[in-house]
């Protein structure tokens, strides 16, 4: 039997374990949530046009060809058919280089001189 003096003992260690659980759940999912409104921006006085950070990307691939854009290069060529391409461009761009993983390292390096000798000091190697 049941006594009215008996003071009952709470366990709130399930409660603490499950709070747990949903906060990391939240945790993990908040970042991945996006949120899109569409909203009509009112007209200003005045529109500039951004302009966008120009840059250039080299590629690349397994095979030892590199692509600029629409052109593609042979590494033998390279540093030459570059040094002949960058008198379009600014020296002061940023230069990005996406070198495939299984490519050795002396051609990754080749092709990082060749560009810093063409005159371009912003170079970045760029990996997933």
């Amino acid at each position: 039997m049941y006594s009215w003096d008996d003071t009952p003992d709470l366990n709130i260690t399930p409660l603490v374990d499950v709070m747990l659980v949903l906060m990391a759940i939240l945790m993990v999912t908040a970042p991945t949530i996006t949120y899109q409104e569409k909203i009509t921006l009112p007209q200003g006085s005045k529109s500039v046009e951004v302009s966008k950070v120009k840059s250039i990307t080299i590629r690349m691939d397994k095979s030892r060809k590199i692509f600029i854009k629409n052109e593609n290069f042979t590494i033998d060529t390279f540093a030459d058919d570059f040094r002949n391409l960058s008198s379009k461009y600014d020296k002061s761009i940023d230069v990005y280089i996406r070198a495939d993983e299984h490519l050795e390292y002396k051609d990754v390096i080749y092709l990082l001189k060749s560009i810093k000798e063409a005159g371009f000091s912003r170079v970045s190697l760029i990996t997933q």
